[in-house]
């Protein structure tokens, strides 16, 4: 196969990763993703990543967040013939009738809750659907976008009173729309957004997002390929605090064809036909053949006339429903993205992530912990080299770098 002609398999690459933070018992975070297993699937469903945020005493919150992602990963893919942007948004209020239901069925469970932000990446574009104040966003180029809104009560007082974040005088987590604790939900969807090669997806809890800030989360998706991405954007939130579950998934775009955005957003090939069409259709058509063979020629005839109706009627509701799915990705589904952040290397953020990782430094100095200092110092020497000549972003990645293999040492300190 030619290397420059984009194909399935390598479309995209990905990296997810899940901590209980420094301050909580257990984690109430889940996350899931689910690659098409074939082309096909591929090109009618794409791939799918979501992120819940659960909410709850005991393990009620856990297994909220556990229900939401595995609902909407099986259903998601369990409805071929709709469009992929309401298959979403099916999937996540499946999810959230699911999680009503089970905590109405429970004393334990009742009123337990959960976010969800769930993206689908196409050949033709991506979708996000979004409940809750976890977060969806894009990376491409410098420009860092937040492409999901905060249903939460900061955010509502900052879109109807017009006031700011800072002049919002109540707590960031207060939530406003959540899965589980009424038996219906607004789902919002966004999108759908062309893709571009190099774009980057994130979708995280409000474990990162309350610890690291926007433009710092974009350069280091610039600086740092995915694997690396989602551990030095954990050990990051963790050194400032960890106080809560902390969830990152990153999708980065490697490959586009142009010829996929003209591909329709209608489901697997058109819209459904009613069984009872079908039953018709094979009723008729054995009705005829007994009649011709019976000697009732008149009789076949009506029969294979109402058989071929039936054809007719099955084929109609089968293309009227493709034509219904084009329509669906042809206008924007939602208004993000919502927020729009620099996210160009900078002394600035350099010297953010250098100061960072001082105090541990010391720490692990002054208790005389077991570090290989040589490797850290290299990583280290090297940022500071390049940002002398004035360049970044590979001093960024270097100092990042740094702080991952340090963070590593000092979990495998705390092991031994």
């Amino acid at each position: 196969m030619d290397r420059n002609v984009p194909n399935w398999q390598g479309f995209l690459e990905h990296a997810e990763m899940t901590d209980v933070g420094l301050r909580r018992a257990n984690n109430q975070d889940s996350f899931g993703l689910q690659m098409a297993a074939n082309e096909a699937d591929w090109l009618r469903r794409g791939h799918l990543f979501i992120v819940a945020d659960g909410m709850g005493a005991h393990a009620a919150g856990e297994l909220a967040s556990k229900i939401a992602v595995d609902t909407v990963t099986l259903n998601y893919f369990k409805m071929p013939d709709a469009a992929p942007p309401e298959a979403l948004r099916t999937a996540v209020t499946v999810a959230n009738s699911k999680i009503h239901n089970t905590g109405e069925d429970n004393p334990d469970f009742k009123g337990m809750g959960t976010t969800c932000s769930a993206l689908v990446i196409l050949p033709r574009g991506a979708v996000g659907a979004q409940v809750g104040d976890s977060r969806l966003y894009r990376l491409r180029g410098h420009k860092f976008e937040q492409l999901s809104r905060d249903h939460s009560l900061v955010w509502e007082m900052m879109a109807q009173r017009g006031v700011s974040e800072s002049e919002a005088f109540v707590p960031k987590n207060i939530i406003t729309r959540s899965l589980g604790p009424s038996a219906e939900v607004l789902v919002d969807l966004e999108g759908p957004f062309p893709l571009e090669p190099g774009d980057t997806f994130l979708l995280c809890s409000d474990g990162l997002s309350g610890q690291v800030q926007d433009a710092e989360i974009g350069v280091i998706l610039a600086a740092l390929p995915p694997q690396e991405a989602v551990r030095v954007l954990i050990d990051i939130a963790n050194l400032r605090g960890g106080p809560d579950n902390i969830t990152v998934i990153v999708t980065r775009v490697a490959q586009v064809d142009p010829k996929w955005h003209h591909l329709s957003w209608s489901g697997g090939g058109g819209g459904s036909v009613h069984p009872l069409v079908w039953v018709a259709i094979g009723v008729l058509a054995m009705l005829a053949g007994l009649s011709w063979f019976g000697g009732q020629p008149w009789v076949a005839g009506v029969a294979l006339i109402m058989s071929l109706a039936a054809v007719f009627v099955a084929l109609m509701q089968r293309f009227s429903g493709a034509a219904s799915g084009v329509s669906v990705g042809m206008t924007n589904l939602g208004t993000g993205p919502h927020r729009t952040y620099d996210a160009t290397p900078s002394a600035e953020l350099f010297n953010g992530f250098s100061q960072l990782i001082e105090p541990v430094c010391g720490t692990a100095r002054q208790q005389k912990w077991q570090i290989d200092w040589k490797v850290f110092e290299r990583h280290r020497t090297a940022a500071l080299s390049a940002a002398d000549g004035r360049d970044f972003l590979t001093a960024i990645r270097e100092q990042c770098r740094a702080i991952m293999f340090l963070m590593q040492e000092v979990r495998q300190q705390q092991e031994r």
